[in-house]
């Protein structure tokens, strides 16, 4: 701009003080008297207020209670592995490190393992870098931008004008260079808190992924904790159903003599066979779900799956919490990482009708510029070769079709939405501890229940033998008594398994206790 002015002034054959003097550019700003009045306009405007609705936080739901049957003790199964009974302490806080109750070394350090190397986990630290990023970018708007530049530029004029002054010393000169450094400041008053409710946007969704990292990291501890108690209870059974292939080929073995002897027949000889082979069937699928879950459990730490950890896991060396720790209500939306990202969304939502109201009121913008001109580079800084120039500016939409209104409506529309999405989100939240406290009641039933049939085979067991060592009883009985045991304790870890991962599943469900880690308790939005 300043280039195409000083050709202008140049073609007009305007001396050399003339054409290099800056008040001929802004002469309608060389009234001092006019800057105390346009500064207290200004000052008036910065402390705007903000249009749009102020956010508050949804309040808390009144319900007292998260089951229709007030919580009681779980009946236990003495003498089982993970059979002792459970209480609810309602109110009890949750533990940063949860996990440490089974009190499992393996388990602890593939927990570590996982936070440290897992890639989802590291993706969303990460993102929650970038959201912090974006809120520190934001913050600039309330700054002004200053914006230095120098042009040079080599400028011909046209014969038929009049030529460029004696300067410096070449007379007639219509070829000549022309330099310009220029600083230039502009600002835009917040008037309307455009600036401030989009800064209040760009923190509430920093303030989602934060809480949405959070619910990775819920999320992985206890994934790994459910993964490694399913492959301790699945390489049981996996055992436990080798076992029984083996007692249903000695029962078939058996029954071939018998039936070569005339002692047995071949519709029982068949019916053997057929049992040997249904057991046999369910070794496969249980050795994939082994291969599924050694993989599964690979990924969470960070490894590829032919680096699965090697650690041997058994239910027997997990120690079932005896107290389990229930939020109240209340709390338990401030907790779940899930809640507090809709919350987060919410307030997002909240900010952004704000921005649309914003858009459609007047935009001010103040510039001001100084510098020089100078046709040699070394007289760019002496005397009479500074300009300078203030400005205001003000821009308001009169009519775009439309557009801004039914933006402004969209935003409306998002946020009862955002709204909506929030409850939906407390629902949820609610049945999922509503559910894990019933299928902790349920589980310690059936696992009493799996107990007892699982001591009653091994009493017939037992009775069996000393039968057949007396003689009382054939040798195909006692197999068939081994092979009910089997399938009893089959059933017992499967009992077992579940009430050590639904015991997981209630401290993932009321939050994780996340709040007791500096390392996921960090504000980063509030820096």
């Amino acid at each position: 701009m300043q280039n195409s002015i000083s050709m202008r002034e140049t073609s007009r054959g305007l001396d050399h003080k003339e054409k290099l003097r800056p008040a001929r550019r802004i002469d309608h700003f060389t009234n001092w008297r006019m800057w105390p009045g346009l500064a207290a306009t200004v000052c008036l405007l910065l402390p705007g207020c903000a249009v749009g609705p102020d956010f508050r936080t949804p309040p808390a739901p009144a319900d007292s209670g998260y089951t229709a049957r007030p919580l009681q003790t779980t009946t236990d199964a003495p003498h089982v592995a993970g059979g002792n009974a459970q209480s609810f302490v309602e109110g009890r806080d949750i533990a940063g490190d949860w996990w440490t109750l089974f009190h499992s070394g393996e388990l602890n350090r593939l927990i570590a393992q996982a936070l440290t190397n897992n890639p989802d986990l590291k993706a969303a630290q990460a993102a929650l870098l970038a959201a912090h990023e974006n809120v520190l970018a934001q913050r600039g708007g309330y700054f002004p931008t200053v914006t230095a530049t120098f042009s040079a530029s080599r400028q011909k004029q046209p014969q038929t004008l009049a030529p460029v002054p004696n300067y410096p010393v070449v007379p007639q000169e219509f070829q000549y260079n022309l330099f310009t450094p220029q600083v230039s400041v502009s600002y835009v008053p917040d008037v309307f808190g455009l600036n401030r409710r989009t800064l209040e946007s760009f923190k509430a969704q920093e303030q989602g992924v934060h809480y949405q990292m959070i619910a990775t990291y819920t999320t992985l501890t206890a994934n790994v904790v459910v993964t490694a108690i399913q492959k301790a209870a699945v390489q049981a059974q996996i055992d436990a159903t080798r076992q029984l292939i083996d007692l249903n080929s000695n029962m078939v073995q058996i029954l071939r003599y018998q039936r070569i002897k005339g002692y047995a027949s071949q519709l029982d000889l068949v019916a053997q066979e057929s049992q040997l082979a249904q057991t046999a069937a369910a070794l496969p699928p249980l050795m994939k779900q082994m291969a599924q879950l050694r993989d599964q459990l690979a990924v969470l730490v960070g490894r590829f799956p032919n680096q699965a950890p090697g650690a041997a896991f058994a239910l027997a060396n997990l120690k079932l919490p005896a107290e389990l720790p229930v939020s109240l209500p209340s709390e338990l939306v401030a907790q779940r990482p899930d809640v507090l990202q809709a919350e987060a969304n919410l307030h997002a939502a909240s900010a952004q009708i704000g921005i649309a109201i914003a858009n459609r009121l007047p935009n001010i913008e103040l510039t001001a510029s100084a510098g020089n001109d100078a046709l040699a580079f070394e007289k760019l800084f002496t005397s009479g070769t500074g300009f300078w120039g203030l400005g205001a500016a003000a821009a308001a939409p009169l009519f775009q079709g439309g557009q801004l209104l039914h933006q402004e409506r969209a935003a409306k529309a998002a946020y009862t939405q955002a709204a909506e999405q929030y409850r939906s989100t407390v629902l949820t939240a609610f049945q999922n501890v509503a559910d894990t406290l019933t299928a902790l009641q349920q589980d310690a039933e059936a696992l009493q229940a799996a107990a007892n049939a699982a001591n009653d085979a091994r009493i017939t067991l037992n009775l069996s033998q000393r039968q057949w060592h007396d003689g009382y009883i054939s040798y195909l009985a006692l197999l068939n008594a081994k092979q009910a045991y089997q399938q009893a304790r089959i059933s017992l870890i499967q009992a077992q398994a579940d009430r050590y991962a639904d015991t997981a599943a209630l401290f993932q469900a009321l939050g994780g206790g996340w709040w007791h880690r500096p390392d996921l308790t960090k504000d980063t939005y509030e820096k």
